[in-house]
């Protein structure tokens, strides 16, 4: 059992945190509306790197309770809450280009095809249907509404790049005033005893695990204690009330025994898409010591390659 494993080294110094995940956009005047105005995220800052080649867009879900958000992004004062921000974002990259129409580029790689590693991002709701209503009518499409297959009362949009977003209830109606809330990333491993480890030593936590006929899914976060027993009913349920985002892990049972497979982790040469998982913490060459990366880049790769950033 993969929760029983150990945690060979502990959590790595600096007081570790998931602060964001890394999509590839091709047109900010399209994805930004769909995540801000169509799924109520916040548009906390934009930052470009130092070639001006890129432009990152940080949006998030901001609690209940918090104050009207007024910072202009790009400003001085929008950095440093972001600086400062405590949740997790979901980082939109732009390379400048990617947007003209009848260009070369052929728009970015969403994930969900034979050996991909991102599967997708989640949001949750009250509603699922109702929710999804409005989201249809808005013009959103789906790759699956939520009476449609198996598995009823969930569903998956597509963003304008393609990438899926789920669309999931939330445990306790009533408890989050928001309409969704940014809410999960969906990543496949090849073995979770690796995995797991891994994002412990992150300062994630393993709250549930579910188990069924060919596969896994281990659900892990920041900030929450793990519970006596993850496979309870009531380790499912309290993950479904948390507001902060989990990390979902899936095992396809049978791939950490072939040596030779490996899942694309989004950024091979034409399969461009997921960018990787940004960690925050206090002692950056403290931690890419003990994780084994290259301190001077502030990044290296979980066990299945997908690219980790330590800021």
């Amino acid at each position: 059992m993969a929760t029983s494993d150990a945690d060979a080294g502990g959590v790595i110094p600096g007081d570790p945190t998931w602060h964001g995940t890394t999509l590839r956009i091709a047109d900010p005047s399209k994805s930004i509306p769909f995540y801000v105005e169509t799924l109520g995220m916040t548009l906390l800052d934009q930052t470009d790197d130092a070639d001006g080649a890129t432009t990152t867009y940080h949006l998030t879900t901001l609690p209940d309770g918090a104050a009207p958000y007024d910072c202009a992004p790009g400003s001085e004062e929008a950095s440093e809450f972001l600086a400062t921000y405590g949740g997790v974002t979901l980082k939109l990259r732009h390379k400048h280009g990617t947007e003209k129409e009848g260009g070369e580029f052929g728009g970015y790689h969403p994930g969900n095809k034979e050996r991909d590693g991102f599967g997708h991002i989640a949001v949750s709701c009250d509603d699922v249907y109702a929710s999804c209503e409005r989201l249809e009518k808005s013009g959103v499409t789906f790759k699956k509404k939520p009476d449609e297959g198996r598995m009823k009362g969930l569903a998956f949009a597509y963003d304008p790049d393609g990438y899926w977003v789920e669309i999931v209830r939330r445990g306790t109606k009533g408890k989050i005033s928001k309409e969704f809330n940014l809410s999960q990333t969906m990543l496949r491993v090849k073995d979770p005893k690796k995995s797991i480890p891994f994002y412990r030593r992150l300062g994630m936590s393993l709250m549930t695990e579910r188990h069924f006929g060919d596969f896994s899914l281990y659900f892990m976060a920041c900030g929450s204690p793990e519970p006596e027993d993850p496979t309870s009913e009531e380790a499912t349920a309290a993950v479904r009330d948390l507001f902060p985002p989990v990390l979902e892990l899936t095992h396809n049972h049978g791939t950490e025994e072939d040596a030779e497979f490996a899942h694309y982790n989004g950024n091979e040469e034409g399969r461009e898409g997921f960018g990787g998982l940004v960690f925050r913490c206090d002692d950056i060459v403290g931690a890419c010591n003990a994780l084994g990366f290259e301190g001077d880049k502030g990044e290296g790769t979980d066990p299945d390659g997908y690219r980790v950033v330590i800021q």
